[in-house]
């Protein structure tokens, strides 16, 4: 499925800049090549390329605050969850461990439910109604988990595929799943929650409990000058994968002990004491191995601000300039986009989820190291200076205004014509790309490019910073 364009112009502006050789060559700055030992400093690079005088980059370079105190420690009390505190790099965390274990627990977690209404067939959708209905019959409750959907979606007879029907009573219409549902799971888009909230929470029973994946509705609210009614709780599992990774890995887990997706919960209002536990509870029948509390608010800013870069649009703007950059100065095209896309998506991808982003360094020439060392002394400061203007735009709400307007584009309106959000796979590259997946051999990830190295871990270092 071809992605959205969904990522911020200001991403693919900066790295517009690296489509075309500097005028003062690389290899003329005095970032040269000293052999590095395993324990590189990423930021020493970055602070290395600042000291390089004159250069473009170092004049356009912005200074990251210091964090001056640790992170706030979030508490919580369960009744039914053991709950366990860890030290993460030095600051302490409140977390609870998962596990199939504990699916006898759930009935307890969610005592008062008798419905949780899972509202939309997304990404998250189909992967949490499945976990939690395959979870609730291992501890065997008798819980209903419903889909509620649209009258005239086409997503029906996929609910039915996944074993969930009109007839046995777990799905359904949408607003009447929404009313007797007693944990209302609202899974919709971003813009869908924003165009229907105000008619999901006249549908909602009181005192039930609303649950959110994201925190975009409640920034949308603050947007606005507004808040969630006062007679329902408001919670949070927020899984950090995508959906088909959650019911995968879940799957998986039925085998091998720990195979999950770890999520954070909030509980951002609490009507009647019970909203932790049903969080928790939520969480561990997704297959979680490991949860941890945040807020709504923490939730959504980190989430968006993630989105527009590291997790979409940076990336979609460093391979589009990348392989302009190396097409243009000879590469041809296919492999061009081997070293961009294929690259970043492959092995440079699986080796810093599975051995961090050192290893990235490490696995390269002498030469390629040099390479790397170059193109993350580029890019460092671009990457923090846009990246930093993307996190302002989300914590002022701009973004999500403008993700809210965007939605509301895609139908006509006011005698202006419909103009739906495209897809970014019409570009020469995504072209260039077609041709090269076509013919890509099964287990292939693709070559690690030194410079694409380069590039990639210093956006990923900024946006961390």
């Amino acid at each position: 499925m071809a992605a959205t364009t969904s990522f911020s112009p200001a991403i693919f502006a900066t790295s517009e800049n690296l489509a075309k050789p500097a005028t003062r060559s690389f290899a003329t700055t005095n970032l040269a090549p000293q052999p590095l030992s395993s324990k590189l400093s990423f930021k020493s690079l970055s602070l290395r390329r600042c000291k390089a005088g004159g250069s473009a980059v170092g004049s356009r370079m912005v200074s990251a605050p210091a964090i001056s105190k640790s992170p706030t420690l979030l508490d919580f009390e369960t009744s039914v969850f053991k709950k366990e505190k860890i030290s993460l790099a030095g600051n302490d965390e409140y977390i609870v461990r998962g596990g199939r274990d504990l699916f006898h627990l759930l009935p307890d977690a969610f005592k008062g439910i008798k419905q949780i209404g899972v509202i939309g067939w997304g990404s998250q959708g189909p992967a949490q109604a499945q976990n939690l209905r395959d979870s609730l019959a291992e501890a065997k409750s008798d819980i209903v988990v419903k889909i509620g959907l649209r009258k005239d979606s086409r997503s029906f007879a996929e609910a039915r595929a996944a074993g969930f029907s009109e007839e046995n009573g777990t799905l359904g219409d949408i607003w009447e799943t929404i009313s007797g549902s007693d944990l209302v799971l609202l899974l919709i888009s971003d813009a869908a929650q924003a165009d229907n909230y105000e008619k999901v929470f006249s549908h909602m029973k009181p005192n039930s409990i609303l649950g959110l994946s994201h925190g975009f509705l409640l920034g949308h609210l603050q947007s606005s000058g507004l808040d969630f009614p006062k007679n329902i709780s408001v919670i949070a599992v927020c899984p950090k994968g995508m959906g088909p990774s959650v019911r995968r890995l879940y799957v998986q887990g039925k085998e091998v002990n720990g195979a999950g997706i770890n999520s954070s919960f909030a509980v951002h209002q609490d009507v009647n004491g019970r909203a932790t536990n049903v969080a928790l509870g939520w969480s561990v029948a997704l297959g979680s191995p490991f949860t941890f509390a945040t807020t709504l608010e923490q939730e959504y800013k980190s989430d968006i601000f993630g989105e527009r870069g590291i997790l979409l649009g940076a990336v979609h703007g460093i391979v589009e300039s990348l392989f302009r950059r190396y097409t243009e100065n000879g590469m041809g095209e296919d492999l061009a986009y081997k070293n961009t896309v294929e690259s970043i998506t492959g092995i440079i991808s699986k080796t810093i989820s599975t051995k961090g982003m050192l290893s990235v360094y490490n696995a390269l020439s002498d030469e390629g190291k040099i390479e790397f060392q170059k193109a993350y002394s580029a890019s460092y400061y671009p990457c923090m200076e846009i990246l930093y203007e993307c996190y302002e735009d989300v914590a002022s709400g701009n973004e999500i205004r403008s993700v809210v307007l965007a939605g509301r584009r895609f139908y006509e309106k006011e005698g202006l014509p419909a103009f739906p959000m495209g897809n970014i796979d019409q570009t020469r590259m995504w072209k260039v790309g077609e041709r090269v997946r076509s013919s890509r051999l099964a287990g292939d990830l693709g070559p690690l490019y030194p410079f694409t190295a380069g590039v990639f871990v210093a956006l990923m270092m900024a946006q961390v910073r």
